[in-house]
């Protein structure tokens, strides 16, 4: 009985700073995890920001005939558990939130991710050009969320904040091909709305 009781008494030492540790450590992440850092965006209105925190995972000319109607370049970015996770307009303009998309859960950082998962898809018209912006969920992700009104476009400025994705992700930026010059390369680490991705052509260079 009394070899039970001590080794009761060992158990529930151990047990007692793991139950009180394991909730502090999950309350610290997700504190950690949805930060909000300040950021500042640049005043050139011929640079394009990142809209999103993480790395370059792709950068690629393809087909976009529901919005942009035509060629258009995709920057894919990757966001890892530990990247903040608010995403924030490109560039500045009227902002519409085209809705929710149904789809796969393919893991984000597979191109195919792009094309098949689900998917909330905003469009931002500026001066000088439009960006198509989609926040991808993942198996982990299941959850995207666009903060500005839903059912009517909005002014945004670049660099505001936009939205949110739940946990690893990715989001993707559509920009009609001719528009902008890309700035950066597969693999570089960037920053929402501070990172410069792209500049924008000259109108003229443009024709």
């Amino acid at each position: 009985v009394a070899l039970i009781c001590r080794g009761l008494r060992l158990r529930w030492k151990r047990s007692v700073p793991v139950g009180l540790l394991t909730p502090l450590l999950l309350s610290s992440y997700m504190l950690f995890f949805f930060r909000d850092p300040p950021r500042t965006a640049p005043t050139d209105p011929d640079l394009v920001v990142s809209g999103a925190d993480g790395v370059i995972a792709g950068i690629q000319t393809v087909e976009e005939s529901r919005y942009l109607k035509g060629k258009a370049v995709r920057i894919s970015i990757f966001l890892s558990l530990f990247d903040v996770h608010v995403n924030r307009a490109p560039i500045s303009g009227m902002s519409t939130f085209l809705g929710y998309f149904p789809g796969e859960h393919f893991f984000t950082f597979e191109e195919k991710s792009s094309d098949h998962n689900q998917h909330n898809a905003i469009l931002i018209e500026g001066e000088g050009t439009r960006c198509l912006v989609y926040q991808i969920v993942g198996p982990v992700c299941r959850r995207v969320v666009y903060w500005p009104d839903h059912d009517a476009p909005v002014s945004v400025m670049k660099g505001d904040p936009i939205g949110m994705m739940k946990f690893g992700s990715r989001l993707d930026m559509y920009f009609p091909e001719g528009d902008i010059e890309p700035v950066v390369s597969v693999g570089d680490k960037v920053r929402a709305g501070e990172t410069v991705v792209a500049k924008l052509r000259s109108r003229e260079v443009a024709k």
